[in-house]
């Protein structure tokens, strides 16, 4: 485990990251709805783990988190945004966010050596995320590879993950985003069949609430995966892959490029696949996966 996120409570953190923590962030004169203060309260023991921060609008959380990263914000920092104007989801598809509708947020970890150590990161988050989401009493939860959140099998969340090398570590900076209600027309990142929180469960999760069951499920998550790789949370993962075991095809942009029967993922989470020629290893990224 890198020092900058130690596992046990820790009581002090950079004097910039203290800062942003001590007060409810505001951008233009607005104050975000999510408490950051409230939030930190709530992870408990695990507080100081994580410093959160708000906004009550920017571009993108790991945009603004990735510059806070290059200047020296610790592992563990979290910045959450009421709304989000350019959010970027997978492929480069927009992601729009508005207040009290969606939960986005991003999560800057550190892990010790290079960008191989971390194969199998975007679906050792989605694990977290599932668990977060059904610790929550958020039931009909599913995964589908490589990193989109489903439930009762529409698209309710995804994970995109931006990796940064320094010399002997890797900073991960980790942006998740949920809706709690249907996302407006014209969010390319859920073109396909949407869902929220509001269809299962009314009322729907407090944010704040939501936010620190994530962080807590998120820690776990990323502790193992730290001692272990994905290999050690495959068997986690696949229990909620909605498509294991079933006849798949894979896209590559609009062309069906290979179909056969889905084996879940490997120990670096690629994707298996039964086809006619033996078991196809599918890389994330490079497919986009659709029911047979």
């Amino acid at each position: 485990m890198n020092e900058s996120a130690p596992r046990s409570p820790a009581a002090s953190v950079t004097d910039l990251a203290t800062a942003a923590a001590s007060d409810v962030a505001t951008n233009a004169g607005s104050t975000c709805r999510i408490d950051p203060r409230h939030v930190q309260s709530l992870l408990g023991a695990l507080s100081p783990r994580f410093t959160v921060t708000a906004l009550a609008e920017c571009v993108s959380t790991s945009t603004v988190l990735l510059e806070r990263a290059a200047q020296g914000a610790p592992s563990g920092s979290v910045l959450v945004a009421d709304r989000q104007t350019g959010g970027r989801g997978r492929r480069g598809r927009s992601w729009l966010s508005t207040p009290e509708a969606s939960l986005t947020f991003s999560l800057l970890w550190c892990f010790d050596g290079g960008v191989a150590r971390l194969a199998g990161l975007s679906l050792a988050v989605g694990l977290a995320v599932a668990r977060g989401l059904a610790n929550s009493g958020v039931g009909g939860v599913g995964l589908k590879w490589p990193n989109d959140i489903l439930l009762e099998g529409g698209k309710v969340g995804g994970i995109l993950v931006d990796l940064d090398t320094a010399a002997t570590s890797t900073r991960a900076v980790i942006g998740i985003g949920l809706n709690l209600q249907l996302p407006p027309d014209g969010n390319e990142e859920f073109l396909h069949r949407p869902a929220a929180l509001a269809q299962v469960m009314a009322p729907v999760p407090d944010r704040q609430l939501l936010l620190a069951q994530l962080l807590t499920d998120l820690a776990e998550i990323m502790d193992r995966f730290e001692d272990g790789g994905f290999a050690a949370l495959r068997n986690d993962w696949q229990a909620y892959h909605v498509w294991q075991g079933r006849q798949v095809r894979l896209l590559d942009g609009v062309l069906v490029d290979r179909q056969g029967l889905c084996l879940g993922a490997d120990s670096d989470g690629a994707l298996l696949l039964q086809t006619e020629a033996g078991i196809e290893r599918c890389l994330s990224g490079d497919v986009s996966l659709r029911a047979a």
